[in-house]
């Protein structure tokens, strides 16, 4: 990473990333690989398969059912979308777009340089490029940078995004937005004092903050422009590429060339193609077969093929070269929200963990190389802070343990089991394959689970991510999945482990994890500035949560990816586990 003025704080972001970036280049599988592991290329891991800078054509995306939540920049949560995003959304710093650990590194986007950091870490200043425009060749400024955080205080109409910004800026008491409190003096939070200059003010130090300015919520808006929820019908473009027409969730979009786009200020972004299309509501097993075929180029999702597919690929010479297994900072897991009775007793959780057969979890995702290995918390071995642990015997015990599941149901008071509902995403097969192995394990000890699919695009807004809705309709057990927002500790846990990030409208990622001593650890790693302190307390973090049963660990992910024959350029982003959404090319 770059070393900005303030050396003592930014040696936390470095060193953790110096951290990750060493253990990302360990998780591929080489061409001829020994016993049962899939002999695929990798070429577009750590390297760029079918390096082109030839510009031209049209690359085609595939998706299986809806967006998964928005494609209005302050109000997404979703990797893929942050991926996509970067298009036609420019943020104040962004992860370079290079193969490797290179892929890690934070480097000026629409700022000029790294954030400039003072008042011993709680002010941080960005400096913005001159001759920087929206699609419509108005001036970018820094008021519509602020304007973009600010919109996102108002989490009743953007509900999707994370919450950084508005639990670290120092907000004045009770601000909700400019959609209710229009002209709000936030300069205790932000400041512009000229069109170049943004000051973001924080209530304590944190040495990460570029992390923070990597978000897509950064991605400038124009106040005027802005029409709240609708938004996200048409975003307003400051990359390469604007929206042709409005998004369709039915349907999909295109993006186009935005001819405002200056090449001259950005160092990032290729822009290959003269268009990208994406199609929504597909079937995710006719995603797989288009791209196959060459129909399609890439699975915008990017979790990998599905179960229906998996096979062939990993048999088919063809298909073996242009398949990638790269390891991911990832976990697939399953929330076990304590506010559902009996829950709220964790004998009752327990008996949902010893009861679970984790192999079957494992092959609802393809396996140990198409799913990834068995977990024994969340945090994967990836991000630093990771300790090896199986405080359930879940490793030891991968078909579960029975006994001690019907041992904890005495405990809990419920000797005879009970019944609960599992929430999954309806256009996901192997959630819908995990659910139905919870269904079948937990039967056997005398849990009854009715699976019940519920829809990608409103599943954390309105089902899985509400706490009111799992309370009232008695889900026990939902499907869930995380990706670092950035690879340390902090930007894998906080939004997935902190009881404060829990909306009562819906909304959140965290919908079971309610540890105080956990909110009090966050706290007390975010302005430390030494990184082996906060890389124990993120160990620390994962054993309390794991300990607790408010979550069965599942799997530490990987994914078999495949790109089309049509497609240049091709490598997997290690910030974001997906291919580089930005520098693809067609042939």
């Amino acid at each position: 990473m770059r070393i900005t003025r303030t050396k003592a704080l930014v040696a936390v972001v470095a060193v953790a990333a110096l951290g990750v970036t060493a253990a990302c280049g360990s998780g591929a599988n080489k061409s001829g690989g020994s016993g049962s592991e899939p002999k695929l290329s990798n070429a577009a891991v750590g390297q760029i398969a079918d390096p082109s800078d030839k510009t031209g054509g049209t690359i085609k995306f595939g998706l299986g059912g809806e967006w998964g939540d928005s494609v209005d920049p302050g109000d997404t949560y979703y990797g893929y979308s942050w991926d996509m995003l970067r298009n036609y959304a420019r943020t104040l710093v962004s992860f370079k777009s290079e193969p490797g650990k290179a892929g890690n590194e934070l480097v000026p986007d629409l700022a000029e340089d790294l954030g400039v950091s003072s008042d011993d870490g709680k002010t941080w200043t960005y400096k913005l490029k001159s001759g920087l425009k929206f699609e419509d060749g108005s001036a970018i400024t820094s008021k519509d940078v602020a304007y973009a955080v600010m919109r996102t205080m108002a989490t009743d109409v953007l509900k999707n995004g994370p919450t950084y910004f508005g639990d670290m800026l120092n907000w004045p008491a009770d601000y909700k937005g400019p959609y209710k409190q229009k002209d709000a003096d936030v300069s205790s939070a932000i400041e512009t004092p000229d069109d170049q200059t943004i000051v973001f003010h924080l209530k304590q130090p944190f040495g990460g903050f570029d992390y923070l300015a990597q978000l897509p919520q950064t991605a400038p808006v124009p106040a005027a422009k802005d029409t709240g929820v609708k938004y996200k019908d048409h975003p307003i473009s400051s990359g390469p590429y604007k929206f042709e027409g409005n998004y369709n969730p039915a349907s999909g979009f295109t993006l186009v060339r935005n001819d405002q786009w200056d090449k001259s200020t950005d160092d990032i972004r290729r822009a290959l193609p003269d268009k990208m299309t994406v199609k929504l509501n597909m079937q995710a097993d006719d995603v797989d077969n288009q791209i196959i075929a060459g129909t399609l180029d890439v699975d915008i999702a990017g979790t990998g093929v599905q179960p229906g597919a998996l096979s062939k690929v990993l048999t088919t010479p063809d298909l073996q070269d242009r398949a990638d297994n790269p390891t991911l900072a990832r976990t697939w897991y399953t929330s076990i929200p304590g506010t559902v009775k009996p829950l709220d007793n964790i004998e009752c959780r327990k008996a949902i963990i010893y009861g679970m057969d984790a192999t079957s979890f494992q092959n609802a995702y393809g396996g140990k190389y198409a799913g990834g290995e068995l977990a024994g918390g969340l945090l994967p071995p990836m991000i630093p802070g990771y300790v090896e642990s199986d405080p359930w015997g879940i490793k030891a015990n991968p078909k579960g343990q029975p006994d001690k599941a019907k041992e904890a149901l005495q405990k809990c008071g419920k000797p005879d089991g009970f019944s609960i509902n599992m929430g999954y995403r309806s256009e996901r097969p192997k959630e819908k394959a995990v659910a139905e192995a919870f269904q079948q394990a937990l039967g056997k000890v005398g849990i009854k689970v009715t699976p019940q699919a519920m829809p990608d695009g409103t599943y954390f807004s309105e089902q899985c991510g509400n706490p009111g809705y799992v309370v009232t309709n008695n889900v026990g057990l939902c499907a869930n999945g995380w990706g670092a927002d950035w690879n340390d500790g902090f930007g894998f846990l906080s939004q997935i482990v902190d009881s404060r990030v829990i909306k009562p409208q819906g909304g959140s990622s965290n919908i079971s994890v309610r540890i105080p001593e956990v909110d009090k650890l966050l706290d007390k790693a975010v302005p430390d500035t030494n990184v082996e302190n906060r890389n124990q307390i993120w160990g620390e973090i994962d054993k309390l949560v794991s300990d607790s049963a408010y979550v069965y660990p599942g799997i530490y992910a990987r994914s078999v990816l495949l790109r089309s024959k049509n497609t240049t350029n091709v490598f997997v982003n290690e910030a974001y586990g997906y291919y580089d959404y930005t520098a693809m090319g067609v042939k």
